[in-house]
């Protein structure tokens, strides 16, 4: 059954418009059976599971062992590298507590046709090829779709209608319809504890599929201040204007977060554009060379944030979070170019952060893979509090 679908009936019906009901249900069964008429699915690359990788490798950053001890985290006001795990407890402040105000959550949706920027989207059928000309890339055939994107926004309790807020926005936000509620209730808790500032947290979507060739990859894997840009300009204006609410322009109280490849487009909106977003947390952090097309100035894609970038420019006013597991990613596809293991890509990140004497922490997670699982619940509401530290309303413009 599959293989029949409503592309198929259209085309049945268009090519036979005359045919009889026996002819057609012959033809219809027919159908089934045939792979011809069908919408090919993309064959995905086969993923092994990814080895195991000790925290006290060479070349590993110097871990402060919190291990053993479930539920524990690293001090909330320390910087430098932790090991926690391998087993964990969820954080009290994921549930609702009776008498904690409880902020709202809203969706909207926006479609990529009333967009200046990543209008049309992008779209592959299947994964590329290695370019024998250059291993560091991939030649991918793509094709452009149009597409909608759903926004997600919180609004704590506590927010004073006219007054600029500090916000969180986070990537891979939910679709319409399905809120991701456990971060509401953290901020929930959190602000009410006075752990963080009455904050707004922005969720928004990707334009769909994954790493090169798909709108997902083209905004987070790109190595540019564009999406930050799309953001800014077509985004939160549209927040503003259907949640009713103002957002701070001061950098410092503006933060943004993501898992994954959300996480290097977290650190690329800052990087490129410390003028808008100063605090970053990035869990699983795709650190690594997923950017395409290929770009000639930064040929390494996210890998360059640590084997270049950071490292050869002055420091950033930038405060960062960061966690992976110890079976995280390596090498989920066909590119084989030495810069695709995503424990190695965050180690060399905390390395580089403590050499140029950035604000950070990273967290190493035992018996975790990639979106760090069980470890996630118990972090969430540590990373925003460690993130947000520092911060106060009274340093705004």
């Amino acid at each position: 059954m599959e293989h029949f679908n409503s592309s198929t009936l259209q085309q049945l019906t268009t090519l036979h418009p005359m045919l009889s009901l026996r002819q057609f249900l012959t033809l219809s069964l027919t159908a089934l059976t045939l792979p011809v008429l069908a919408v090919d699915k993309e064959k995905k690359p086969e993923r092994p599971q990814p080895p195991t990788r000790p925290f006290d490798a060479p070349g590993a950053p110097k871990f402060t062992r919190l291990d053993g001890k479930p539920g524990v985290n690293p001090p909330v006001d320390a910087a430098g590298d932790f090991v926690i795990g391998p087993d964990y407890t969820p954080a009290p402040e994921l549930k609702v507590v009776e008498g904690v105000p409880q902020g709202k959550v809203q969706q909207f949706q926006i479609d990529s046709k009333d967009c200046k920027l990543f209008n049309p989207g992008i779209a592959r059928d299947v994964f590329g090829t290695v370019d024998p000309k250059n291993p560091k890339t991939l030649i991918v055939e793509t094709h452009p779709i149009d597409y909608k994107r759903t926004v997600t926004v919180y609004v704590p309790a506590q927010y004073v209608a006219g007054t600029d807020a500090p916000f969180i926005v986070t990537h891979d936000g939910p679709g319409m319809g399905k809120p991701d509620m456990n971060l509401a209730h953290v901020l929930d808790n959190l602000i009410a504890q006075k752990r963080v500032p009455a904050m707004i947290a922005i969720s928004i979507s990707s334009g769909g599929g994954d790493a090169q060739g798909h709108e997902r990859g083209r905004e987070y894997d790109t190595m540019s201040g564009l999406f930050a840009e799309f953001i800014e300009n077509e985004v939160l204006p549209l927040v503003e204007k259907n949640a009713r609410v103002k957002l701070t322009k001061d950098p410092e109280g503006r933060a943004t977060m993501g898992n994954s490849s959300g996480g290097s487009a977290a650190l690329a909106m800052a990087w490129y554009h410390p003028d808008l977003y100063r605090r970053v947390l990035a869990t699983s952090g795709t650190f690594v060379n997923q950017q395409w097309p290929f770009n000639p100035e930064t040929p390494d894609g996210a890998w360059g944030f640590h084997s270049k970038l950071i490292p050869e420019s002055p420091a950033k006013p930038l405060r960062i979070w960061m966690a992976v597991g110890d079976r995280d990613n390596f090498n989920p596809n066909v590119m084989r170019d030495d810069m695709h293991d995503w424990v190695e890509a965050n180690n060399r990140m905390a390395k580089v952060l403590k050499a140029k004497g950035y604000a950070y922490q990273y967290v190493y997670c035992l018996n975790a893979g990639h979106g760090l699982g069980p470890a996630k619940s118990q972090l969430l509401p540590h990373a925003l509090e460690w993130l947000w530290k520092g911060y106060s309303s009274a340093k705004a413009p």
